[in-house]
């Protein structure tokens, strides 16, 4: 152990636990960030007590802490929320916070949350996780997402499919290097950095000479990591 680590505090759980019922919405949310150093079987106890917060930047926050603290009752606790909360901006962030744990259990239920939910943006965080999960299962959910009539879903989708490594799917994404949207033809750049084919290497040497900095430039990245991991 360094001093440094020796001299850091050991939190007061107490008095975090005290300040997350406090009538003040800002000592609330001091509260929750304060459990960031906390373990993840302290903290989640703690977390709970604000998961039905009246203000909902406090509840999307206790959400998004569940993501980063993996214990037996954080993947159950979103996939609660992520599927019944009347919130959309909850339930967006339960999927995202999905993605953030790391339990390949939580696919199924991003899956189903993807076909069955309204509002965009929840589903734009389900796809986001599946990538963020990086499981093959995926990729049905993700194709369908490539069909969607919002733009945004086909950024989540294409990066999703470089996540998961999903080679087979190639064909399904270069169809976006005409993209009118800068931000899906980046995504596909980015994408195809993972995806090692010819017709990947061809396609990033088209999009090197994008008009757009930005991909021109994660296509140039991209080429860089094909080319390293061939050789």
């Amino acid at each position: 152990m360094s001093p440094s680590d020796a001299q850091m505090p050991t939190p007061d759980l107490q008095a975090i636990s005290s300040q997350l019922e406090s009538e003040n919405s800002r000592d609330r949310l001091l509260a929750l960030v304060a459990l960031k150093d906390v373990s993840p079987e302290d903290a989640v106890p703690l977390i709970k007590k604000v998961l039905d917060d009246d203000n909902l930047q406090i509840k999307s926050m206790a959400v998004f802490a569940l993501g980063l603290k993996p214990t037996e009752d954080s993947l159950p606790l979103l996939v609660q929320m992520m599927e019944t909360d009347a919130d959309y901006g909850v339930r967006a962030a339960a999927a995202g916070a999905l993605g953030y744990l790391q339990d390949a259990r939580g696919v199924e239920p991003l899956m189903r949350t993807f076909y069955e939910e309204t509002d965009w943006l929840v589903r734009f965080s389900a796809a986001v996780s599946l990538g963020n999960l990086k499981d093959q299962r995926a990729r049905k959910v993700l194709l369908e997402a490539l069909e969607s009539e919002e733009v945004v879903l086909h950024q989540a989708a294409i990066a999703a499919i470089g996540e998961i490594r999903d080679t087979e799917s190639i064909e399904a994404i270069l169809r976006f290097a005409q993209s009118s949207d800068w931000l899906v033809r980046q995504r596909l750049a980015e994408a195809l950095g993972n995806l090692p084919s010819d017709k990947s290497i061809s396609a990033l040497k088209y999009l090197e000479k994008d008009n757009h900095p930005n991909v021109s430039a994660a296509a140039t990245v991209a080429l860089k990591q094909l080319t390293e991991a061939q050789g």
